[in-house]
């Protein structure tokens, strides 16, 4: 199956954001809205009330009844009775019933609602009444007039909101179409000038790729040219000692010819296995997952792989542990790293020398010692050691350069630190690999 197929459709973020808040905006100009007419209908309906007690107070006072100051009808009816129940006056329209009830009341005439304010003095009673449905059309009228703002500025606040998020994640689209026009071999960072605090933390980080990704393609480059600098001269030698053997008509001649020939090859193999370890071994960067691992069961193996090196020469290897030592880390890469540990000093000590690999634990600390009683690397050279491909002058031929890079390229990825000094003991290099703490109950010896 394929992964891409089953994964969920890419969103646009500027979509999203803009629906989220112009729906934010539009629920909560409606809201607004709403309550905005609710109260506009009950400061009308109030207004209305209060003008007709006005209007009850004036006639009451004997005074000329208006209307209102700019004389618009409000379709009032009027009805004056004096204390004996007499009718002194009344307006055009509908006659009420005479017994209202005193301040305010809705009622009915003639299929009309009316709303009623009615107010007694002891000279006479007035009774105001409006059309109830003529009134509440004015109040929503005015009510609308009231929402009408709103209306009109949500939508120029959702434009001036889209206008804002569309520049505010204009970075973003700037620094898309900057990656999008780059030529793949371009792994410059990224310009971060102006870039708003959400979208710097992701542009350093991609940043922080690119040089990482950048110093991988040069160490590649620096591996795949040196790997072809130390394969031409062996390659050559062999190519040499081939013609030599099609040359050779004596049988002693061509045996001494098909001996460097098998001497050359084996070397190239040697070679060829050390660059492909150390390829191995920079690119995996921890990708494989870290366990417990026990450090004497690996290093019995890597004595027991370079023994017979040992044994052709006469050299004494010896291994001394002090009870059982824990690391974490990935079995595979820790015996490479011992067993390079062991070969580099059993090809740099004299025949008859003396090898010895000692476990321990320093300071709470795992640790791999290896001694030789080889002539040692001077101290000014011991940092350049760890360089692919460079040896002390004066060391054997028949090495590659690769060994101890291959050591320090294990020991960075388990976290460990690789030391070189001149042994005590055995007068030759002294290495020493010191790992990270692990839990104190792992050193307890089993």
């Amino acid at each position: 199956m394929n992964p891409t197929a089953a994964s969920p459709p890419a969103h646009s973020l500027r979509r999203r954001l803009l629906w989220l808040v112009l729906a934010a905006i539009a629920l909560a100009s409606l809201l607004q809205a709403s309550s905005t007419y609710r109260t506009a209908l009950q400061q009308a309906d109030a207004m209305f009330d209060e003008h007709l007690q006005e209007v009850a107070r004036s006639v009451r006072g004997g005074l000329p009844l208006t209307l209102g100051a700019d004389g618009e009808s409000y379709d009032y009816l009027v009805q004056i009775w004096g204390p004996d129940g007499t009718q002194l006056f009344s307006s055009t329209g509908p006659a009420l019933p005479a017994q209202a009830l005193l301040g305010f009341s809705d009622i009915a005439v003639g299929g009309v609602r009316y709303r009623v304010y009615s107010l007694q003095t002891p000279q006479r009673t007035v009774q105001i009444a409006q059309d109830l449905d003529a009134r509440q059309a004015r109040a929503r009228a005015l009510a609308l007039r009231a929402v009408l703002p709103v209306a009109l500025l949500a939508p120029l606040l959702m434009m001036a909101v889209g206008w804002l998020i569309n520049r505010s994640l204009a970075p973003v689209e700037r620094m898309r179409r900057q990656v999008a026009q780059r030529p793949a071999d371009d792994l410059s960072p990224l310009p971060d000038a102006g870039l708003p605090e959400e979208v710097l933390p992701l542009v350093n980080e991609l940043n922080g790729l690119f040089g990482r990704v950048r110093q991988a393609f040069a160490a590649q480059q620096q591996f795949v040219a040196d790997a072809a600098h130390e394969l031409r001269s062996p390659l050559t030698a062999l190519k040499l000692q081939a013609q030599a053997l099609r040359r050779s008509t004596d049988e002693g001649t061509r045996d001494a010819a098909v001996a460097r020939l098998n001497d050359g090859i084996e070397r190239a193999i040697a070679l060829v296995s050390q660059l492909l370890a150390l390829a191995r071994e920079e690119g995996e960067h921890g990708a494989a997952r870290a366990q417990r691992v026990e450090l004497q069961d690996l290093a019995r193996l890597a004595v027991g792989d370079v023994l017979p090196q040992a044994q052709a020469r006469s050299i004494d290897l010896g291994l001394a542990t002090s009870g059982t030592t824990w690391v974490r880390g990935q079995p595979e890469a820790l015996q490479v790293l011992l067993r390079n540990l062991l070969d580099n000093a059993v090809k740099y000590s004299p025949d008859g020398g003396r090898v010895d690999i000692s476990l321990d634990v320093r300071e709470g600390l795992p640790c791999i010692t290896v001694e030789d009683s080889g002539p040692g690397i001077p101290e000014a050279e011991r940092e350049r050691v760890f360089d692919r491909f460079y040896r002390v002058a004066g060391s054997a031929t028949n090495g590659s350069g690769l060994g101890l890079a291959i050591v320090k390229a294990i020991a960075q990825r388990h976290g460990a630190s690789v030391r070189l000094d001149r042994s005590q003991r055995l007068g030759g290099l002294l290495i020493e690999v010191r790992f990270p703490a692990t839990d104190p109950q792992a050193q307890a010896p089993s």
